[in-house]
């Protein structure tokens, strides 16, 4: 009898202890907690379907990654300005890129206040997300190798995600 209130005890016990893994976000979480996230360009999954291409989609909408060395962005090395290709924001000055050897575009920089940093898990450790502060796109990732003689940071961005402007055309409208 006193046996079986003690394992009564710890079966209670058991199933109503809460521990801390309950409290770490999961991917999931995370990423259900950022949709949540109000930016001032705002559109369903199915809206930005229609007007993006699917690849944009895909990167932007899906934070996938597109091939390395199949940007023409790679090349570009005019003066302007590297817009997001879901809403229009101004992101990046092409005066800030610098040839990483990644086969991606990268930026030493992004304009102030044009993105806004997420944690991403995906691969199995921790890197810093960069989204567009405007639509909450995925862009890429940003590192801590870039050149040491400016911030010592690496914009690694997809270039699907970018349109090229360049000097001395106007900005598009934000797509609303």
């Amino acid at each position: 009898m006193i046996k079986n209130v003690i394992l009564g005890m710890l079966a209670v016990a058991a199933v109503s202890c809460k521990s801390n893994a309950q409290d770490k976000p999961t991917e999931e979480t995370a990423m259900a907690s950022n949709e949540q996230q109000a930016y001032k360009v705002s559109k369903t999954e199915a809206q930005w379907e229609a007007i993006l291409t699917p690849e944009e989609f895909e990167v932007l909408r899906k934070a996938g990654t597109e091939r390395p060395f199949t940007s023409p962005l790679n090349d570009e090395t005019s003066p302007g300005t590297l817009i997001c290709a879901a809403c229009y924001a101004p992101l990046y000055d092409n005066a800030h890129k610098f040839k990483s050897g990644t086969g991606w575009p990268s930026y030493d920089r992004a304009m102030d206040g044009a993105i806004v940093l997420d944690s991403d898990m995906k691969i199995g450790y921790k890197r810093d997300e960069a989204k567009c502060a405007t639509c909450g796109s995925h862009l890429g990732h940003i590192f801590n190798d870039g050149p040491q003689e400016t911030t010592g940071k690496r914009h690694c961005i997809n270039g699907v995600a970018l349109d090229f402007v360049p000097e001395g055309q106007p900005l598009p409208e934000l797509r609303k």
